[in-house]
């Protein structure tokens, strides 16, 4: 298939026309949503963060879906269309009734980082590049304060996130404010890129120094954001972790697009962890026999081939091994067209711990990027561990997903390629690209084998944290007794986590604050296994794995509900 046939064409449809309208509203809401498509007109303003803007976006919601209960489908893309609509508006109404979004913290997923993290995504080519830099650092403020009085409402009604989530954050917006934190850094770093200008072409005078000022700005908002949380939310903010059925329920759902037995699903990731330990023991066996796990492990960390130094090493062997993996999947297992082959690997501006994946702009212009966040003061990687984060995160993982989706204009309204993400659907297709590329063969050297079954395991082990903890479920024998607790359940990520201290307290402290999504990447794979293997069962001979992430892929990413009915009918 070549690159011009793969891109798909079709009418739009009136369906297409009431999902497009209820894109550019929720652009015109929400300005860094456009910076995070790479939509021009939208450069230095913030959405609303205040009550009154949460009212705004249920509002857009509501008559989105009575303007699509007039409407018939036209085809099948329309059919998926009302389906995914449906499940994920009408969930989003029952969200924000809720009240919960009034008090979203959490130490990576709220405001507080969104409004910082739109500057990673602003271009920094031009002199007007950095005037859009400089006019939403002056509006930094205002962000701040719309959130603090959703927050101030949210607490009002009794809803607050855990003191623990506070003190987190709390520490995050003191380095945001610090005068050598992130807003002086960008400001005190300003220079256009010398790919794109003439050699020795700097900013203006004018310029630089509203840059100063202005980062000056937003230094002082998050400083009024810590004091508030300080002396405000933090009084108020419940000890406990574990946020109860009620809530868990609605944000497993959201983070799923489907309703799953909370209890069948617990007791599936104690299973699924046992079955991974018992692979993992067969692998340390191919590294040396007789070696345990961890034994297994100590070797591979010993081993100076399998060692990097630094991170300009890292961004090199990550983009390396990333273009090696485009260039053995395009045309093979994979359609990817030329335009989606790039693939930046960089590290990212902060130092919070993790790695993720931001998509390419809707023209290509931007590509897609692979952002390591490495915490202060690691220096030493190794790659045994990271090669199948770099398939995760990149192709056929998050990259060849996202682009494709992107890709698909001619196919697939704004809506469902740029709106419309569900972590189960989107990270479980990224765990079931690394379990692929074991399968193609990609990870048969046994280190980077073991590395992907310790992503594994640490997603399996997430399912069982995250429900068992948030629902106070039993513990299992082997890990303990009792009921679960987060400090008992810090022990047990431990035990099932091999990753930095910094790492893991990233880690324990973002499934604690946000509930929900670490399981959706683990149970999204499970779903996503089931349909392609009852899909290969029904088409028997006919059957084509490539045509089926094909098919797969050009629905952009939809509830797992949706998914099922849209490839198994």
């Amino acid at each position: 298939m070549t690159p011009d046939s793969s891109r798909l064409t079709r009418p739009a449809s009136a369906i297409d026309d009431a999902a497009n309208a209820y894109t550019e509203k929720l652009l015109a809401l929400d300005p860094g949503f456009a910076t995070e498509l790479g939509l021009p007109g939208y450069e230095t303003e913030y959405r609303d963060f205040s009550p009154a803007g949460l009212d705004a976006l249920a509002g857009a919601a509501r008559r989105a879906l009575a303007e699509l209960a007039t409407l018939e489908a036209v085809d099948s893309v329309d059919v998926v269309t009302l389906h995914a609509m449906r499940e994920r508006l009408g969930l989003a109404v029952e969200t924000l009734e809720s009240g919960w979004p009034l008090a979203e913290l959490n130490n990576i997923a709220s405001p507080v980082q969104g409004i910082r993290a739109t500057f990673d995504l602003m271009p920094t080519a031009t002199v007007t590049d950095w005037e859009h830099i400089s006019g939403r650092l002056a509006n930094v403020p205002a962000a701040v304060d719309g959130y603090i009085s959703s927050l101030r409402a949210g607490a009002a009604q009794g809803l607050v996130s855990a003191r623990r989530q506070v003190d987190t954050v709390i520490g995050q917006c003191e380095r945001h404010a610090a005068a050598d934190g992130f807003f002086a850094k960008l400001a005190g770093g300003a220079s256009l890129t010398p790919e794109t200008v003439d050699a020795g072409a700097s900013l203006p005078a004018p310029l630089t120094a509203a840059l100063a000022a202005n980062a000056d700005l937003a230094r002082a908002g998050y400083g009024a954001l810590v004091t508030f949380l300080r002396e405000e939310l933090l009084p108020q903010a419940p000890l406990a972790d574990a946020v109860g059925r009620e809530r868990y329920s609605l944000a497993s759902r959201e983070f799923l697009g489907s309703a799953v037995d909370l209890e069948e699903t617990y007791a599936w990731g104690v299973a699924e962890l046992e079955r991974i330990i018992a692979e993992q023991e067969a692998v340390a066996g191919q590294i040396r026999p007789g070696a345990t796990i961890e034994e297994a492990k100590a070797l591979l960390n010993a081993d100076p081939a399998r060692q990097i130094q630094g991170t300009a090493a890292l961004t090199e062997w990550m983009q390396k091994l990333s273009n090696a993996a485009v260039a053995g999947l395009a045309g093979s297992h994979f359609d990817i067209p030329e335009i989606m082959r790039s693939l930046e690997c960089k590290i990212a501006p902060t130092q919070d711990g993790g790695i993720y994946y931001t998509g390419p702009s809707d023209d290509f212009s931007r590509p897609g990027r692979m952002w390591w966040s490495v915490p202060e003061g690691e220096d030493t990687f190794t790659t045994w561990a990271e090669t199948t984060t770099v398939y995760h995160e990149g192709v056929p993982g998050h990259h060849l997903q996202i682009a494709t989706a992107t890709y698909q204009s001619g196919l697939l309204n704004n809506w469902r390629r740029n709106v419309c993400w569900v972590s189960g659907h989107g990270e479980g297709w990224a765990l079931y690209a690394e379990r692929l590329m074991d399968q193609l063969g990609y990870l048969a050297d046994p280190g980077d084998k073991m590395g992907m079954l310790d992503a594994q395991r640490m997603r399996a082990a997430r399912v069982v944290f995250d429900i068992g903890v948030h629902l106070e479920l039993a513990v299992p024998a082997r890990w303990g007794s009792g009921t679960w607790t987060a400090d008992t359940g810090l022990e047990f990520l431990r035990r099932n986590l091999d990753i930095s201290a910094g790492q893991l307290d990233f880690e324990f402290n973002r499934y604690l604050g946000w509930p929900g999504q670490a399981p959706s990447y683990k149970i999204g794979q499970r779903l996503w296994e089931e349909i392609r293997d009852a899909r290969a069962l029904r088409d028997g001979a006919a059957f084509s794995l490539r045509d089926f992430h094909t098919e797969a892929l050009n629905l952009g990413s939809v509830g797992l509900d949706t998914l099922k009915a849209a490839l198994l009918g």
